[in-house]
C-alpha cells in the first residue's frame, strides 16, 4: 500500500461514522460494498444497514478478532480497509491470557495444534505456530505478530452468533 493509499485510508477511516442497525445512507452503501468485496455480504446494496448488513458485520469481526457487536466504529473500518485484524498483540513463548487461547483455537482448526486450549504460549503452541507459519509461507519464527495473525484470520472458523449472547 503506498504512503498516499495509507494516508487516504486513515483519513476515510478517522472520517466515518459509527453505524449500527437503523443507519442509512452513502456511509452504509460504502460499508456493503466493502462487505460485498470481502465477500461476507451477498444482498444488493441498498445504504440502509439491515439485520442482513448486521450479521455480515458480525461475521467479519468474527473473522479478525473483534468483538462481534455489529456496530461499525473505528476499528471495524480499519479491519475493513486493510482486510485483517487491528490492535492484536505480538504474542511469544511465556505469553498468556485470551489472545493465545484464540491462537490455539485458530491453530486447531488449521490442524496444526492438537494440544490444550488453555490460554499459555508453551513450547507445543510455538511449534504449532512455526508449523502455521511455514505452511503459510511467512517466516517460521514461532512469534504471532501483525503477518502471522493476519493469515490466522484466513483460516475458516465456524461463527455462530449464539456464542455471544449474554
Amino acid at each position: 500500500m503506498s504512503l498516499k493509499t495509507q494516508m487516504n485510508s486513515t483519513e476515510a477511516i478517522a472520517n466515518n461514522p459509527q453505524l449500527q442497525l437503523g443507519s442509512q445512507g452513502q456511509a452504509v452503501l460504502e460499508l456493503e460494498q466493502l462487505l460485498t468485496k470481502l465477500r461476507v455480504y451477498r444482498q444488493p446494496e441498498a445504504g440502509i444497514f439491515n439485520k442482513a448488513v448486521e450479521f455480515a458485520v458480525k461475521l467479519f469481526q468474527f473473522r479478525v478478532f473483534l468483538s462481534p457487536d455489529g456496530i461499525v466504529g473505528p476499528l471495524t473500518w480499519q479491519g475493513l480497509y486493510t482486510n485483517s485484524p487491528v490492535n492484536m498483540p505480538v504474542l511469544r513463548f511465556g505469553s498468556s491470557g485470551e489472545a493465545v487461547a484464540t491462537v490455539q483455537q485458530v491453530l486447531r482448526v488449521s490442524q496444526h495444534y492438537s494440544g490444550e486450549i488453555d490460554g499459555k504460549f508453551s513450547t507445543l503452541t510455538e511449534t504449532a505456530v512455526r508449523a502455521f507459519q511455514k505452511s503459510f509461507g511467512i517466516e517460521a519464527e514461532g512469534i504471532v505478530n501483525r503477518q502471522t495473525w493476519t493469515a490466522l484470520s484466513q483460516i475458516p472458523r465456524g461463527y455462530n452468533p449464539n456464542w455471544f449472547l449474554t
